[in-house]
């Protein structure tokens, strides 16, 4: 991982130039008084934990002959550093996205990435001894990440603690939507399944019963697909229980995931 600096104009061929001929610097002009400068900012300060490259943040109130070097004529204004080179990178904000782009244009891979892939793999062996010492690696190096925190949820109520599911959605920061709206979809799923629990023996409590366990297993398809029917066959089983167990289960995959796309059209069409 990479790290964060403040740097002078005494110090930038030592902290900037020297370094940049073993890893990428990017040097981010800014000001105190910028508040576009205080949005990007957290952005590259996180980018700069999970990548292999140093943060170098420049002051140009401080430093106005570094700013005047380098033709600072805006803030933010982020440099690329690289084998003593300083090249044009970019002016103003960019989401986080596009940022993560740049950097893969440089060569450089998230140690972030690479830690989910090693749990995703552990995840599809099903094998728990793998399972979560991968899982205590991500919360160990990424402790206030909101998607490692929904997946340590994910992966305690799949195994059915509830409290300690809960616990890990509490720490997730709430004005993260998009991560505030799966942690909204996996408490319904805990909700859910305490649904169950009062289920009779007909063949829409079974139907409706197999399709809940289905989503807390984390097979969304076919809990899709189970609640979906129930839909189908009566809309005013339970008040609407199908209907709303599938927003749930949307909620939880997020607005842009092909199961959710493809079960909101086929909920549509049932609908109406």
């Amino acid at each position: 991982m990479g790290q964060s600096i403040v740097v002078n104009q005494a110090e930038f061929e030592q902290a900037v130039l020297q370094p940049s001929f073993e890893q990428p610097v990017l040097v981010d002009f800014f000001a105190t008084w910028c508040g576009p400068c205080q949005l990007l900012k957290p952005m590259l300060e996180k980018l700069a934990q999970e990548y292999d490259f140093t943060l170098a943040k420049v002051d140009i109130d401080a430093n106005p002959e570094l700013a005047k070097a380098f033709k600072v004529e805006g803030v933010p204004d982020v440099r690329i550093v690289s084998q003593g080179q300083v090249q044009e990178g970019f002016v103003g904000v960019l989401p986080e996205p596009q940022l993560r782009e740049l950097l893969a244009g440089l060569g450089l891979q998230s140690s972030l990435e690479q830690d989910l892939a090693a749990f995703e793999a552990a995840q599809a062996s099903g094998d728990k001894t793998e399972i979560y010492p991968a899982l205590a690696t991500l919360l160990t190096r990424y402790p206030n990440n909101g998607q490692i925190l929904l997946k340590a949820a994910q992966v305690y109520l799949v195994q059915g603690d509830d409290a300690l599911a809960s616990q890990y959605l509490d720490l997730i920061d709430p004005s993260d939507r998009a991560t505030a709206d799966q942690a909204d979809g996996i408490r319904s799923l805990l909700t859910l399944r305490q649904s169950l629990t009062d289920l009779g023996d007909s063949d829409l409590d079974v139907a409706y019963g197999a399709a809940g366990q289905a989503a807390l297993k984390g097979d969304f398809a076919a809990a899709l697909e189970g609640f979906l029917g129930v839909v189908e066959r009566d809309r005013s089983y339970r008040s609407d229980a199908g209907r709303k167990a599938m927003l749930t289960v949307f909620k939880l995959l997020g607005d842009s995931n092909p199961l959710t796309l493809t079960y909101r059209k086929r909920l549509m069409q049932a609908l109406y």
